[in-house]
């Protein structure tokens, strides 16, 4: 974890050291396993192609996220205030400042990505600029700044290339195996496939649920983080709230349009109660603001 003023978090930092540990022994795992089921010269090829997966959204994150979101970069000339409030921040924190970034949407929300702290970039949607006060902005942008000193983004973007390599490790095996098939009397190629298809599936599911426990508590984190730096949870809860309500008004179209987006959002763009599910990338929004709260009386308590 990044040595910076944002309130230290030890359960955080276990969680990404095994998500990491648990995705790297299941990487080994699928290597070995085709190494039984393919010909030897398969299993290189799935090893270089997954470290090359993991490689490219490590070393490119940032820009793929911008574009996911249709998002530029802008200079301090073209939004001086968010540059401002972000300096401000970082200054407090201690921490490099990031790039900036701006969605043209509607849509109320935020993000940070990025390799490192000093390759990273928060991005806000101009739906959240015209949504949220001054001080709501700046207790989402603290939010955001603790994912990049916590360095809890680039976990979630390792973590995140496992599902890449489970559909291609389905779809070079059905090529691979049906190739097989065909030049085999003894039709040795269909279980091959068959054991690729079932380990891809595991891999996934594995991938799906560890990035969405570590996501659900990240989130949490950068909730405690944030509000602990600028002395003001209420302002981050508020915002919590006109963000959700916001994106509640949202249309399902456009809420699809940036789905791919949502474990790196401040609040996923989802409308209704599937927000509660186990498969969310979020705590509820109810959670959050219970710690908020907590964490208001704590701060108001004389001597504090």
């Amino acid at each position: 974890m990044a040595r910076t003023r944002f309130l230290p978090d030890t359960g955080l930092t276990v969680r990404m050291t095994t998500v990491l540990f648990l995705l790297g022994g299941l990487f080994v795992a699928i290597v070995v396993t085709l190494m039984y089921v393919f010909p030897p010269q398969y299993a290189p090829l799935f090893a270089i192609g997954g470290i090359a997966i993991a490689f490219y959204q490590w070393w490119s994150s940032d820009k793929v996220a911008m574009r996911a979101m249709r998002a530029r970069e802008v200079s301090p000339q073209e939004a001086p205030e968010l540059h401002e409030m972000i300096g401000r921040l970082c200054a407090l924190a201690d921490m490099p400042k990031p790039r900036v970034g701006i969605a043209d949407t509607p849509l109320p929300n935020a993000f940070a990505t990025g390799r490192s702290p000093s390759r990273s970039v928060v991005c806000v949607t101009t739906g959240i600029m015209q949504t949220l006060s001054a001080e709501e902005l700046e207790a989402v942008l603290a939010h955001e700044l603790s994912h990049v000193a916590h360095r809890d983004v680039l976990v979630m973007t390792l973590a995140s290339s496992a599902g890449i390599v489970a559909g291609m490790l389905t779809r070079s095996a059905q090529f691979g195996g049906f190739g097989m098939a065909r030049r085999s009397n003894n039709n040795g190629g269909a279980p091959a496939f068959l054991v690729a298809l079932l380990l891809s599936l595991v891999v996934y599911a594995i991938s799906f649920f560890l990035t969405r426990l570590l996501s659900r508590y990240r989130e949490l984190s950068a909730d405690r983080a944030g509000a602990y730096l600028t002395m003001k949870p209420a302002a981050l809860a508020s915002a919590l709230q006109k963000i959700t309500g916001g994106i509640n008004q949202i249309p399902q179209r456009d809420l699809r349009s940036t789905s791919a987006m949502n474990a790196f959002f401040i609040a996923p763009a989802i409308s209704g109660a599937t927000m509660r599910t186990i498969t969310s990338t979020h705590p509820s929004l109810e959670q959050r603001l219970e710690q908020l709260a907590r964490i208001q009386a704590e701060l108001s308590r004389p001597g504090s």
